[in-house]
Parts: structure tokens; C-alpha cells; sequence
């Protein structure tokens, strides 16, 4: 619906890749590494790792292990499993604000992208030229733009129809983002 496994899906693609290059190896032997690197690495957008975010506490990556790092050498379960258990109550709140940063984000990139556009509005009988269809380019070097057209009728939201100069009426109607003014 939003976007976000198709995102997700994107990004082991491209581990899946980078891995297959370097390692020559089969694929499937690769997967469990891209996927748990996915989920120990923290996200831009909330600051959070999708683990943490689903069972309420950081993962111990294996090289903790291996090496013996500081936070494997000083683990005492019983004070492990009563930290597990405030992070767990914690973890709706933790959930909650990584979705506000999640909202907030959104509406940053929104604004930034709002903010770059610059809304067209013709008036009938202006001339506009509207963007060439794919099947109209013959190749690289064909024009981008068609026309003049006259707009003959302005609908609201951007969208207008359109007449040649003879009169003639071009089918259906035509957004304000495929047309630019003709200037002779």
C-alpha cells in the first residue's frame, strides 16, 4: 500500500547483489546475512532497527560474540531478562515515536518537493505544447513537445482540453504538468 516492502524488497536486492559480486557463491546461502543485516541496521528515516522495533531490544550481531565484546563478557541473565521486560512494556511507546518520525519525515520530503513546483494555469485560447507520447519519439533526437495547441476549456485541478489550431478537438483532457506555454 505505502510503498515500504517494496522499499524493503529493494534494498536486499541490492545486498543480494553487491554480495553475489564479491562472493560467487549461490544466492540462497547469501539471503540469511542480507536479511539479518537489514534488520540489526538502524533505518534513516526512524533511527531504529526493525529488530528493535519488533521484539523491544538491540540484536547481538556475531562478531559480539566471536570477539567477546564488553557487552557479551559483562551479560548477567537475570538482570537481562528484567531489562527485557521494561523494554518490552517501553515498546509501544518506542513503536509510536519512530512512527511520528516516520510521519515527520514524510512531511519534510513532501514540503521539499511542493516547494520545488511551480504550478502552471492557462486560460482558454492560450497556445501550449503537450509532452510527445513514447510511441510518438521516433528516436533520441525527436522532439520532446508537440503542438501549439489552444486550450479550449479549463476543467478545475489542472486539467484542460485541448483544440488544434484549425479547430479540430484532441481527445480526452490534458494535465497542467504535460503542457507548457508556446511562445512564436
Amino acid at each position: 500500500m505505502n510503498g515500504q516492502v517494496e522499499s524493503a524488497n529493494r534494498v536486499l536486492l541490492r545486498g543480494l547483489k553487491r554480495r553475489l559480486e564479491k562472493a560467487k557463491v549461490t544466492w540462497a546461502e547469501e539471503v540469511p546475512r542480507i536479511v539479518w543485516a537489514y534488520h540489526t541496521t538502524p533505518q534513516s528515516t526512524t533511527r531504529e532497527t526493525p529488530f528493535n522495533l519488533v521484539y523491544g531490544s538491540d540484536a547481538m550481531i556475531p562478531v559480539e560474540i566471536q570477539v567477546s565484546s564488553p557487552r557479551f563478557q559483562n551479560f548477567v541473565a537475570e538482570e537481562s531478562n528484567e531489562e527485557r521486560k521494561v523494554n518490552l512494556e517501553l515498546l509501544d511507546e518506542v513503536r509510536e515515536e519512530t512512527r511520528i518520525k516516520a510521519e515527520a519525515f514524510k512531511r519534510r520530503v513532501e514540503y521539499k518537493h511542493d516547494s520545488k513546483l511551480k504550478p502552471r494555469q492557462f486560460q482558454v485560447v492560450d497556445l501550449v505544447m503537450r509532452k510527445a507520447h513514447p510511441y510518438q519519439l521516433e528516436n533520441k533526437l525527436s522532439p520532446k513537445w508537440t503542438g501549439p495547441f489552444r486550450v479550449s476549456e479549463a476543467l478545475g485541478n489542472g486539467a484542460y482540453r485541448l483544440e488544434t489550431l484549425e479547430g479540430g478537438t484532441i481527445p480526452r483532457t490534458w494535465n497542467a504538468t504535460n503542457l507548457k506555454f508556446y511562445f512564436s
